[in-house]
This record gives C-alpha cells, structure tokens and sequence, in this order.
C-alpha cells in the first residue's frame, strides 16, 4: 500500500463546487452592483450532508413480482429508490420543491409508470405540507407535476390495473382551515385534468381509497374532517365518513348503519384482499373523549364487512390497532389470505383470524405498508425509523439505515474540525464531526447522543466545548458532559405533564422549548416556558426572570384532539418559542412567543416590553420562530413569524433598528409559494447586511440586509430548511433541515466578500479562508456503501475567484511560498460568475514514467493505444506544504495577474515544532528529487527499449541485418539489467494488482513507499528513515553511472554498428 498516495485526497478542482453560475444573463447587460445579480447566480452552490441517519417514513412500495425494486417517500425527505432489494438506496425526487411524501403508487400494468402524492397524511405536530402530485414514466428518474397544487395532503393513490392514466387520488387538504381543493380526484388522462367525485365538505378531505382487487368499479373511500391549529388539533364531525362506489367512482354512497358506527367518526382506514373481495376491512377512530361529546362506550377501532359493503361488524375494539388515529391508521391484508390482516400503529401488530385477535410484530410507530402480490412473502413496511423489509412472509427484517433525519436545530462548538449538535424527531439527540480528516465518508457510526431526546434544542457551551444544554419533551432538559458522557437532568421543573392540558399545568413548556446559552456568561442558561427561566449554577437552581410572555389566552389551552385526545406539549400554546441574548449588549434579551408576541429586557429581566404593536402588517397568533439579535449593533434584531398552521403560508420576516420600537419588513422579494413560510433568519457574523434564510423548502441569501434574495439551494434537497448556523471559524453555513439532516456549504467567504465593486470587475480574486494542514485519522468501521453516511470536505485551501460577464478561458493559479519559492501551479477551465478550485496543501507531485515495452515474459498485456502503460507498482512522492503564508496568484490571459495570501494552519492536535515540519519536507522534496531522477531514467531506458523493437519488426526478416537484431538483443539484455534495478518488468498491472507480491519491488516503488512511511504526521523523518534514504540516494547514483556507462559503450557500439548498416541511431 502506498500511504502517501492513499491517506491524502489528489487534488481536486471544484469548478462546480461552490460554484455559481456559469450563467450568463439572458439579456446582454454587464452586470454593475449586486442589485443585477440573475436569479440563478448562486444555482451551482455545492452543499454536503454529513449526517446523522434519520427517521420517519411515510409512504413504502414495490415493483411486483421484480424483488430488487422498492420506492420509500419521507415524512419531509423526499422519494428514494432501492435497485437491489433495499440495501442500497438514492434520492430520485430532490429537485421537486416537495419533499414531504403522503402517498406512492405503482402501475400495476406498467411498473415504470409510478406516481408521488406530496404532503404527509400522518398527523402530529411538525409535519410539513405539499404541492400536489407528480407522475413518472421511467421509473422514478423523471418526474412531472400533475396538478392538485392546493390539495396539501396526499393519503392515498390508487391506479386502475389496466389502464395507468386512470388514477384515484384521495387529497385530505392542508387541514389548517376550510378549502375547496380537497376530496376524492380522479384522473383518466395521466393526469392532464382532473375531476372531483367525491366531496364531503370545505372542512374534510379523503384520507383513504381503495378498489376491489377483481372488479376496479368497486371502490370504497374515507373523508375525514379535520383541523390543525398551533395550539391543537380537532379529529371528527360530520363530514367524515366511508362511502362506496360501484360505478369507477362516477357516484358515491354513503354507507351508514347496517353495523357501523352510530356516533360520530374521525380519521378512517381501508383494506382489502385479492383472496376474498367481498372482505372490506375498515379501521375507524370513534370517541374516546368525554370532552368532545357524550360518551357511554367506546364503540370500537376495527370493523369489517363479509359481503362487500352491505353488512358491518366491529370486531376488535383495542386500541392498539389505531393507537393515535391522527398519526396511525392505516392496514393491510395479505393479497393471497383475507384473513391475515396487519396494522400500521405503534405497534406493528398482526391478525391471523380476520382481525379478532392480533399479535405484535414489533414497534416502531409505524405508517405504510405494501405486500407483493405476486410474492405475498415479500413485504416492506415504512415507519419512525425508515422501512424495514421482509422476504420471509415476517419471520425476519432486513433495517437499513438511511439519510432522512428530521432535525428541528443545528448548533455548532468551537472544536477544530468543529462538531454539529442537534435533536433529531423519533430518535435521540445527537452529535457528529464536520470532519473525521479520515478520508471517505463520515459513517453512522461516529455520531453519538449527547442527553436530551428527540425534541428541542441541543446547545454546546462553546467555551468548554463540553457540555451541552440538550432538551426533550415534557419539559425535560439535560446538562451532558462530553468528556465522561455522563448526563443529569436538570430540568426546571420535573413534574411529569403528559396527559394534561396546558391549562392544568404550572409551567407550559413546548415540545421544542428554547434553551440559551448567554454569549457574555456561558454559566448563565436561559429556558422558556411560559417564562423565561435562568441558572449560574448549571441547573442545581431556577430563577424566573420575566412574568408571562404570552397571551396567555386559556381558551387555547384546553385538552385537544376531538375524538381521540394525544400530544400535549406540541400544542401547547401560549408558549415562549424563542429566546435570544444580544451578544453586543449583556442583559438585552428577546423572546418570541408561538401566539404572536416578541418581548424584550435591557435590563436581564427586571422589566419587558411588549414590542408587538410596532410591527406592522403582522396578523395575531403567529409563531415566531427566531430572532436574531445583531452581532453589530444592539438595536438591531431580525425575527422570522410562521403562521402555516392558520393556513397562511406567507413569509413574515422584519427587522428593527431601534430596540423594537419600528420594524420594516423584508419579505417582499421572497417568492411565494405554498413553502414560502420562514423558519430561521440568520446574520452573517463578519459582514453586516448579510442574511440567510430558511423557508419549509428553500433556503435564500440577502446581499443587501433583505431588500431583495437570492436563492442559495444548490444541490440541497428541498427539505424544510429549520434551522441556519454559520459556523465562524470556517465560515461554513450550516443547515439543519427537518427531513435530510445536516448539511454544510463550505466556505462562504466569497458570500461575505461579494460587492458591488466585484460584481462590477472583470476578475476578482477573494481573499482565502485559512486552511488547515490536517493530519490523517483513523477511520471507524463503517458498513460499505451505507446509504446514511456522510461527506467529508475536500482535503485542502479552497480559492475562490469572480470572472465578469463575457470573461472566461484557462485560469492558472500558482502557489509560492513566502519568500517566492515555486510550490504548485493548477490550471481549470473558468467561467462567468464564482469559481472555485482546492489547492491540496501539496506541492507538484513527481512524475510518472511510461513503459513503452510490454512486460516481460508476459506477451498478453498489451500497451493501451496511446502506446504505454503505466507503472503497476510504486506511485509519486507528494510533498506536503509545511505551516506558514503561501501567496496565490491567478493569472488569466488578457488580465492583469491578482495575488493574495493564504494561511495554512497546524493540525492543532499536532505537537510537532516547525523544525520536525520542515525537516520531513526537505526529505520529501529529495525523495521527490530522487524518484523523478529514478522516473526519467525508466523513461531512457524504455524508449531505447521501445527503439530496439521497432528497429526489429523493420529489419528482423531481413537476412542481411542479422547482425544487426543479434546484437540489439544484447544490448536490451543490458537495459533489461538496469531496468529490473529500478522497477520489476515481469509487473502486469490491470487487475493483477498483487503481482507485487511474486517478485521483490524495486527502487522506483520503493522511494514512494519511503515517502508514504515517512509522512502521514507532522513529525521529523526518523534516523532509520533517513538511512534508508541514503540507500536510495546511493542506488540512485549507482543506477545513473550505470547508465551514462551503457550509454558511452554498449549503446555507442550499437549506434556504430548501425551507421555502418546505413540505419539511423537509437536517441536516448
């Protein structure tokens, strides 16, 4: 193995890395200022995930009859695809502006042909919303939006077996208020226009349909009235239903009594069996809450029908099949045995007896589920934790792990590389590095819990970087130590709330409640409930600080939930939603409540301000979700206000320049959209006026302190955006995203360089980030191609460059040393716009001989058709810069040549003296030295080699040049010696990649390998290192007297030989 050519990146150049726009604008302008920027100018941007595995699945199915297809659609992850029976999968649905997934169907007469039904249908708090639905003909690697934009929430596709552009969508609406666009659609054209068949209301939407197995004019379908509001949830009334179709869905009716329930029903969920038809099995949530209405008894949770809809019976009333109605209710019955029914709850339960009696599968709140029905043995179910896949009729599942993580923060430390921190939904909190400097991927495997639980905020004290504030639900808050990984709750108040209303409680926290560490203490740490909590002495004691912040309008703190009564503190209302402390001003704190309200101290809390009424165009009961406190000025804040669960979907984003007391909006740029709500506003923290924004689908850069934004998505998936972080010392924008997990565009320094003045020149070379020399670590194990891990950054400086319109060719940059001495030179095509390459931190590498003969005793391994192979053994020697300033200078033809300087940094977990440095980078510029040496004489040699054989196949039938071949045969055995000394000629290369093992490696491989053994740590060349070196150096020496020998007798006799022949000489 060669070390140096395996523990360190080549270089790579990243034209499209960052990189913006090769656009040009369409009309032929130059662009003057920042204010001409085309839309698409940052459309290039390259962010990467890096974790951590993730979660909630909401939408399974199969090819049938192919075992190796399946589809999975993410609660807010968009769609992926598996090839090769689910242990590998791929995002194929992240250009779509959806990506939360309710539905996925499958054309039963053409599996090409799969449709995506886009909103979550699974209701609980922090679920995002759709745009309708999306048709592919290829399988899922392309994809048309069909219409439906307003529908909000897909619960269930259905497709005529033989006919794919006759499709039934069951759209359930946003649920956040009355709409028209909801109900039952079909479509007999593919999706070209649509019709409504069945409508129960503006208050209800379809949630559920399915079409008999035998005869497709069959159908049976669910309405469920519905509604969602910030402080809760009402299931139930009189627009829900079960109807029945025996026309293709031209009408509808609805069936009532004949044994179904007598009261009021909720959300409702269908099954039926290609093994009997007549078997309609029918999970309906009815009143469990004495609240709602009046109740005597549960009426029961399964019913069924024998007769194909005419006659009804409730067959089991435990809840277990339909634990929380809202979030679970969905079945499945075998295709080939009616009476083995599975239910989709927090248990995964399964009835062998036609729903009478169940046993539990497993856990994991499960959601969907599809069962081959040309292999009833094959299954796969989508929940909490992603899918799980079974073979074997349920006997064993196969769990992969996969990308989809539901992060509701994303906070950073100060470590270098630095760590991300954050809570993850149906899963624990967690930490993992920005960087493992082990090369590859980030695996699963080196993110850890760090306390607290799935909710909330994870925070880093950054001045220790070793505790972290982690929360969770009911309250719960947690102080963990990284170092001993010991964690202690510290929670304010540790009276267990669940089940009661907000009401009842002496401290609302929310499922998300705000944790703060102060910037001006990290001692001091601030919480919210419906006050502002404070501890010094890490949790022992509380103080409140504040009287409440909220409305505090108790009609909105009732038990909620309609029929079925469930999650407490995600609708808590009336709550402190944010909290934040001016890192200017010690004492100037701001809250933000989820009724609308921001408050402010400048005096640590001994009185507030109500600073809502300034705030114009602002409608009451938003949730204001951030505020951003300036880093400049300590009037400044920003705050961002969601009201998507009022059914507003508009972007409220304001800011104030006067301690609250005016306020200006800075939403009138934002495009609009059913995605269009803020999440998160941030500052940048070294360029004032620059801002980044998160949206439920988008994330947007402002150049100009809001007046107008740029999208800033790149190839990051459309997954709500909820959370921004720009970590200051890399100057990396963090994003944690409630859906994909984590992501990070790496060096926004050209970001926060750009102006007017640069937009206006023709080149621009920004000033580059410091980087850093690190040293390689060790890798963790990790499973081969798990689709859950992450990226690390390119190894290396990254240098940014700005080229004007109509300005572009090959850009050189080169790379000195601080007192001029060469170091590299790298070359890319540039365009219009940012460009970006990375600078590896290594000067030139040595070159690479070419074998120009075939090897030796092996006449089958041909010469490729440029007329050489490469070496099969050894590799170059790649010197790596040592700590210090390096000047860079971009020089592109018809301009004046830029320059600027870079810093390259210690490994800061290095110990090693400058001196250590230096002295393995004299080694490794002599042992570069040497190889080359060693390279250009194997390059001698094999062209006088390459020279004697052409000379051959010209004169060797030829009797009278007999002479002439006999002794250029002996002359090759002479290059042959010499070249056996510097690299083994019976080498095959290919895929006979250990032939390195039958005959002992030679001088050229054995100088990389001593560069490789002699890197690696920023540590002095040891003594037997430098011995061995001058081994080499001696054998090198030897070899090139050898040479000049050769060339002075043995070849000399030959040339001889051939000018009395009258043949032209051998050039060496």
């Amino acid at each position: 193995m060669l070390w140096s050519a395996d523990r360190y990146p080549r270089l790579v150049t990243l034209l499209s890395s960052f990189v913006v726009s090769v656009l040009c604008v369409p009309e032929a302008h130059t662009m003057q200022s920042l204010q001409d920027l085309p839309t698409g100018f940052f459309e290039n941007s390259d962010f990467r995930y890096v974790g951590p595995v993730g979660n909630r699945v909401s939408a399974v199915v199969g090819e049938p009859g192919n075992p190796n297809v399946y589809y999975f659609g993410a609660a807010s992850g968009g769609v992926f695809k598996s090839e090769d029976g689910g242990h590998s999968w791929r995002p194929i649905f992240d250009d779509q502006e959806a990506q939360s997934i309710g539905a996925l169907a499958i054309a039963p007469s053409d599996p090409n042909v799969v449709w995506a039904g886009t909103g979550e249908a699974f209701i609980r708090s922090n679920v995002s919303i759709g745009n309708g639905v999306y048709r592919s003909t290829d399988g899922g690697e392309n994809w048309t939006h069909v219409g439906l934009y307003e529908s909000g929430r897909i619960g269930r596709i259905v497709i005529h077996p033989q006919d794919p552009d006759i499709v039934f969508v069951a759209a359930a609406g946003h649920m956040y208020g009355p709409q028209e666009e909801r109900g039952l659609f079909r479509t007999m054209d593919g999706g070209a226009s649509w019709e409504r068949v069945l409508f129960s209301g503006e208050n209800s939407g379809a949630i559920d349909v399915v079409m008999n197995p035998v005869n497709p004019r069959i159908m049976f379908a669910a309405t469920w009235q519905m509604q969602i509001w910030t402080w809760g949830r009402e299931s139930g009334g009189e627009e829900s239903g079960l109807w029945m179709s025996r026309d293709g869905g031209d009408s509808w009716k609805r069936l009532e009594g004949d044994g179904l329930p007598r009261g009021t029903v909720g959300r409702i969920g269908l099954g039926m069996s290609q093994a009997d038809p007549n078997r309609v099995y029918a999970l309906i949530e009815t009143n469990s809450n004495r609240e709602y209405e009046s109740l005597e008894d549960h009426e029961g949770t399964l019913w069924r029908s024998d007769d194909g809809g005419d006659s009804w019976r409730m067959v089991n009333a435990d809840h277990a099949l339909a634990q929380r109605p809202l979030y679970y209710s969905r079945l499945h019955a075998a295709p080939d045995d009616a009476d083995e029914v599975h239910f989709m709850s927090t248990q995964h339960t399964k009835s062998l007896d036609g729903g009478m009696t169940f046993s539990s599968v497993g856990g994991g709140d499960n959601h969907d589920m599809w069962i081959d029905p040309l292999a009833p043995n094959r299954m796969i179910i989508g929940h909490d934790q992603g899918v799980k896949i079974s073979t074997n009729r349920g006997r064993s599942w196969y769990r992969p792990q996969l990308p989809i993580a539901q992060m509701y923060h994303v906070y950073t430390d100060t470590k270098i590389p630095y760590n991300l921190f954050g809570n993850r939904q149906d899963g624990p909190s967690t930490m993992g590095p920005s960087n493992t400097r082990s090369g590859g991927s980030i695996p699963i495997g080196a993110w850890g819990s760090i306390g607290g639980c799935e909710s909330g905020f994870a925070v880093p004290d950054t001045v220790t970087n070793d505790v972290v504030w982690s929360g969770c639900y009911e309250g719960i808050l947690d102080r963990h130590e990284i170092s001993t990984g010991i964690t202690r709750t510290v929670s304010v108040w540790p009276d267990n709330p669940e089940g009661w209303a907000a009401n009842r409680v002496r401290y609302r926290f929310q499922w998300t409640f705000p944790v703060h560490i102060s910037p001006h203490d990290h001692e001091t740490v601030y919480a919210g409930s419906q006050y502002v909590h404070k501890t010094t002495d890490g949790g022992q004691s509380w103080s409140i600080i504040s009287p409440d912040l909220t409305r505090n309008d108790t009609t909105k703190q009732q038990q909620t939930g309609g029929l079925t009564t469930e999650d407490v503190s995600p609708v808590y209302a009336s709550v402190i939603f944010a909290i934040a402390e001016s890192p200017v001003e010690g004492g100037l704190i701001w809250t933000g409540s989820n009724d609308g309200l921001v408050q402010l101290t400048r005096d640590g809390g001994d009185t507030w301000e109500d600073v809502t009424p300034n705030i114009p165009d602002l409608p009451p009961w938003g949730t204001v979700s951030n505020i951003e406190p300036s880093r400049f000025d300590p009037g400044v804040a920003y705050v961002t206000v969601d009201f998507h669960q009022s059914g507003d979907t508009q972007p409220y984003v304001y800011k104030t320049e006067d301690f609250g007391r005016s306020w200006r909006s800075l939403a009138t740029d934002i495009p609009r959209s059913v995605f269009s709500y803020a999440h998160v506003i941030r500052e940048d923290p070294s360029r004032p006026g620059l801002l980044y924004l998160g949206t439920e689908n988008s994330v947007f850069v402002s150049l100009n302190d809001g007046m107008t934004w740029l999208p800033l998505q790149g190839d990051l998936p459309h997954a709500p955006a909820y959370w921004l972080t720009v970590q200051t010392h890399f100057n990396d924008l963090v994003v944690g995203t409630y859906g994909r997990g984590f992501w990070i565009l790496d060096d926004i320094t050209p970001l926060q360089q750009l102006t007017d003045e640069v937009v206006a020149s023709e080149v621009h070379l920004f000033e580059p980030r410091a980087a850093y020399r690190f040293l390689p670590r060790e890798g963790r194990n990790s499973q081969p191609g798990d689709p859950a891990a992450g990226e690390n950054p390119t190894f290396g400086a990254s240098i940014n460059f700005y080229l004007g319109e109509g300005t572009g060719g090959r850009a050189q940059v080169m790379i000195t040393t601080e007192s001029g001495e060469q170091v590299r030179t790298l070359s890319t095509a540039a365009s219009n716009g940012l460009n970006r390459l990375v600078w590896d931190l290594r000067y030139e590498s040595s070159s690479t001989p070419r074998l120009r003969t075939r090897p030796l005793e092996h006449s089958h391994r041909e010469l490729d058709s440029s007329g050489w192979r490469p070496p099969p053994d050894g590799g170059t020697v790649r010197p790596l810069a040592v700590p210090g300033l390096y000047r860079v200078t971009l020089a592109l033809e018809g301009h004046e040549e830029q320059s600027a300087w870079l810093e390259v940094l210690q490994d800061p977990e290095s110990d090693a003296s400058a001196s250590d440095m230096e002295a393995q980078l004299d080694l490794q510029l002599e042992l570069r030295e040497l190889s080359d040496s060693t390279g250009a004489l194997i390059n001698r040699i094999e062209w006088v080699r390459k020279s004697l054989e052409d000379l051959e196949d010209r004169v060797g039938g030829n009797v009278r040049y007999g002479d002439v071949v006999t002794a250029g045969e002996i002359l090759d055995e002479v290059l042959i010696d010499l070249e056996m000394r510097l690299f083994d000629l019976r080498l095959t290369g290919g895929s006979a990649g250990q032939d390195t093992i039958r005959w002992p490696r030679q001088l050229w491989a054995k100088l990389s390998s001593l560069g490789g053994y002699s890197s690696g740590s920023d540590d002095r060349p040891t003594d037997q290192m430098l011995e061995v070196r001058d081994i080499y150096r001696e054998r090198v020496t030897e070899s090139l007297l050898r040479w000049a020998e050769i060339a002075a007798s043995d070849l000399a006799r030959f040339n001889q030989i051939l000018a009395e022949r009258g043949l032209p000489p051998i050039i060496s």
